[in-house]
């Protein structure tokens, strides 16, 4: 049997966290590790001590059909990335790697799309994590961090 490269290894334990998460509509898993250590895992849910939409039996932004990648003001999760980050104290994350994997809370399926949004990206810069790896579908992505410092789209400036 051949061994696992380390991204697919990592990735497979950021499926596994995403195991806890209770969204009804995606589950993502997130394990941050620097030199070959996990430092933190998180994975998407209400915030400790609130009700979650499962809990709820309801998502709101599928009762009101909003699309992905919009609204998550709306949402009532954290992110896997975010409650990752949360966990850790900055030196430990300087440097480090960002895994991330997702499902389809419905299929199960793997994402295919799977990438931080605007503001786990802002967060992502703020920790000193240096690169993240993301899993879509049977493949993965791997992008700078600096790429999101440098080609910054995030925000529009209105005339």
């Amino acid at each position: 049997m051949e061994r696992r490269d380390k991204e697919n290894y990592y990735l497979d334990i950021a499926e596994t966290v995403s195991e806890r998460s209770i969204c009804l509509r995606r589950r993502y898993g997130a394990v941050i590790v620097r030199n070959d250590e996990i430092v933190s895992t998180g994975y998407n849910g209400a915030p400790r001590g609130r009700k979650n939409c499962r809990d709820l039996g309801k998502c709101t932004r599928d009762e009101l059909g909003i699309p992905s990648g919009e609204r998550y003001e709306l949402c009532r999760s954290v992110h896997a990335e975010a409650n990752a980050i949360i966990s850790a104290s900055r030196r430990d994350m300087l440097g480090g790697t960002l895994y991330l994997a997702g499902r389809n809370g419905k299929t199960n399926e793997l994402l295919t799309d799977t990438t931080p949004c605007s503001m786990c990206r802002r967060l992502i810069i703020n920790a000193g994590i240096t690169k993240v790896v993301c899993r879509t579908g049977g493949e993965f992505t791997v992008t700078p961090v600096r790429d999101w410092v440098y080609g910054d789209d995030s925000i529009t400036v209105l005339a």
